[in-house]
């Protein structure tokens, strides 16, 4: 919504570089939406076995994982503080926050919220090894890791590389997650019984 204060309807709306990147925005939003409704189908879709009651290792993995996202609520909240006291000494010092050095808004929280994010799915990605044997499923997890890093990168990039790193993380997790799903159903469908 920042960019709308940026436009100039005029007749030559292709030539005016923030008319341009605003008209790139939202193409961006509608091809991300397309993306998550078929991620959130496939979610769907995804072959799920029956439920039983989780062996001992994998009650210590849900237990390593509920462990770690109470902790990251506080780092959280204190990164969100820290954030918006540093951006607003910034802004305050520099009389305006597009002088500031945290003037980009992606600078204030998100770039430090993504590191955060990140370093707790590698370590429950480390934690997964010992309870998922699973070569697909190791993949998938790496692959959604992946997607996160992209996320982050595009904090740092602007224009047509933000958006292009933005769509080319959410394309790429919904790549891992059909591969996936078709690599589920093709282990499902060996291990049924022949008549």
């Amino acid at each position: 919504f920042k960019d709308i204060s940026d436009l100039e309807l005029t007749a030559n709306w292709f030539q005016n570089k923030e008319s341009l990147q605003f008209t790139y925005d939202i193409f961006t939003t509608l091809i991300l939406f397309a993306l998550l409704f078929v991620f959130y189908l496939l979610m769907k879709k995804a072959w799920r076995p029956q439920t039983k009651a989780p062996d001992a290792a994998l009650s210590q993995f849900i237990a390593i994982k509920k462990h770690l996202s109470v902790l990251l609520v506080p780092v959280f909240l204190i990164l969100a503080l820290f954030s918006f006291g540093t951006w607003l000494m910034d802004t305050v010092q520099f009389d305006n926050e597009l002088s500031a050095p945290g003037g980009n808004l992606n600078n204030v929280f998100f770039d430090d919220f993504f590191t955060v994010l990140i370093l707790a799915d590698v370590l429950l990605l480390i934690f997964s090894f010992v309870h998922r044997q699973s070569f697909a499923k190791v993949i998938r997890n790496s692959g959604f890791i992946i997607s996160t890093v992209m996320l982050k990168l595009s904090f740092s990039a602007t224009g047509l590389l933000n958006i292009s790193l933005i769509v080319g993380a959410v394309f790429f997790g919904v790549c891992i997650l059909f591969i996936y799903n078709q690599y589920e159903r093709l282990s499902l469908d060996a291990d049924l019984p022949t008549t």
